[in-house]
């Protein structure tokens, strides 16, 4: 299918401050995903309940989370993506104010519930808006870069956790609902300076409004001629399925790994390290998140999703096989968890990407809600069938769901294509004709 007249430059375009706006906004908002997702186990302090209700509020995040991945994922491909951000920011809102003055555990998990619905549709719609607005020469740093918010995200939410554990519940939650505010002030001011998606515009039919959009925020941007970019390519056809098999393999085997190792084991096994082991996850991923970020563009998307495979599946076995020595020494577990979360933060933000840029345009919110509901939604059981596992049981059942992931990852290697190395967003989806990629 060639391009659309108002589109066909997009990838050409040279960085502006239109897609320095779109940058803050979206990695703002996959800040506040992660601050709200790890609200749960935070929260798990501030009341007195039996481990069954434990259990539930640790599963209360990814369960709304996911809620909203499948309501939003569809909608902003009816709406639009730009249009969806409206919803959910008001719901941030309502959901900090309320958190702040929840002081029982049906409130907790009331206010709770409306921001992780909003973090759900917001990540959704946030990952297919990057790839449809990002310059292809930027596209992969850009997302990678935002993406790393999340690790930031978790990072300034263990550090408050453990900074204010001493303090009063109500201080705890009043510190928490204020910087969920604060963010959302950014939010609201940069997203009213970037436009509907192009691209989301033409293939609804709305040529009129993509050619004032264009003009609107575009209109003086440089344009950089094809021989500055990566020659026009066409990759592999393959099965809708298979594609969706692999990326929902990969999710689900780093959401489940990533979330039972921070987000579980503090409150099953070590609760008073709950906000320390947060903190040091994603400490360590958010600067790995830098690294490979910055780099993102001319690395390899396959040989960075099997490299990281390998990896967490080795650490997790490592950690697992190493329990009588880091049982008396916190120092040892801390320096084998931030081996762990290098490779699940790679993994991570390679997967992250390639589940939401392989569809094409008209689909893109849709499926790539239904890969994240699915991979997400895996993450729910694994929560209650661990709660009674020994420490052993639970590293051996981590470290068997990340070797699921790997043999994902092994097949994506060899069978998929490359979506890395300033492939164009269109290429990818398979909406450009071009030459063939081996």
């Amino acid at each position: 299918m060639d391009s659309n007249p108002f589109s066909k430059n997009l990838d050409k375009f040279s960085w502006s401050r239109v897609h320095t706006y779109a940058f803050i906004a979206f990695s703002a908002g996959f800040f506040l995903e992660a601050y709200i997702f790890g609200m749960a186990p935070i929260a798990s302090g501030w009341v007195s309940v039996p481990k069954f209700l434990t259990s539930t509020l640790l599963a209360w995040a990814p369960l709304w989370l996911i809620i909203g991945i499948i309501v939003t994922g569809p909608l902003s491909d009816r709406l639009g993506r730009k249009t969806m951000f409206y919803p959910t920011m008001s719901l941030y809102g309502i959901g900090a104010l309320g958190l702040v003055f929840s002081d029982t555990y049906f409130l907790i998990l009331l206010f709770l519930a409306l921001m992780l619905f909003a973090a759900g549709g917001e990540m959704n719609t946030i990952m297919v808006a990057t790839h449809e607005i990002m310059p292809s020469r930027h596209r992969s740093k850009a997302f990678f870069l935002e993406l790393n918010f999340i690790n930031i995200g978790g990072f300034v939410l263990g550090l408050i956790g453990y900074l204010v554990q001493n303090q009063s519940v109500g201080f705890q939650r009043l510190m928490i609902g204020v910087t969920v505010l604060i963010v959302l002030i950014i939010l609201v001011y940069t997203r009213m300076k970037i436009p509907e998606s192009i691209r989301w515009l033409e293939k609804q039919g709305k040529m009129e409004d993509a050619e004032k959009e264009v003009k609107k925020y575009f209109g003086e941007i440089k344009v950089i001629s094809q021989d500055q970019l990566r020659p026009i390519v066409r990759v592999k056809r393959l099965p809708t399925s298979f594609k969706l098999a692999v990326v929902i393999l990969v999710a689900a085997a780093n959401t489940i790994g990533y979330g039972l190792m921070t987000y579980v084991l503090g409150p099953y096994f070590f609760s008073t390290q709950t906000p320390l082991i947060i903190l040091v996850a994603n400490l360590a991923e958010m600067l790995v998140g830098f690294v490979i970020g910055a780099l993102a563009d001319v690395l390899s998307r396959k040989l960075l999703l099997l490299i990281s495979f390998i990896g967490a599946t080795g650490s997790t076995f490592l950690i697992m096989g190493t329990i009588p020595e880091w049982s008396s020494s916190l120092p040892l577990f801390y320096s084998l968890l931030v081996v762990l979360n290098v490779f699940v933060g790679i993994s991570y933000l390679t997967e992250d990407a390639l589940k939401s840029e392989i569809w094409p345009t008209l689909k893109r919110g849709t499926v790539t809600a239904i890969a994240r509901f699915i991979s997400i939604g895996a993450y729910i059981p694994t929560i209650y069938l661990t709660s009674g596992f020994t420490i052993y049981q639970y590293m051996l059942f981590n470290g068997l769901v990340w070797a699921v992931g790997t043999v994902a990852a092994i097949l994506w290697f060899l069978k998929g294509y490359e979506t890395g190395k300033g492939v164009n967003i269109d290429e990818i989806s398979g909406e450009t004709e071009g030459t063939q990629v081996k």
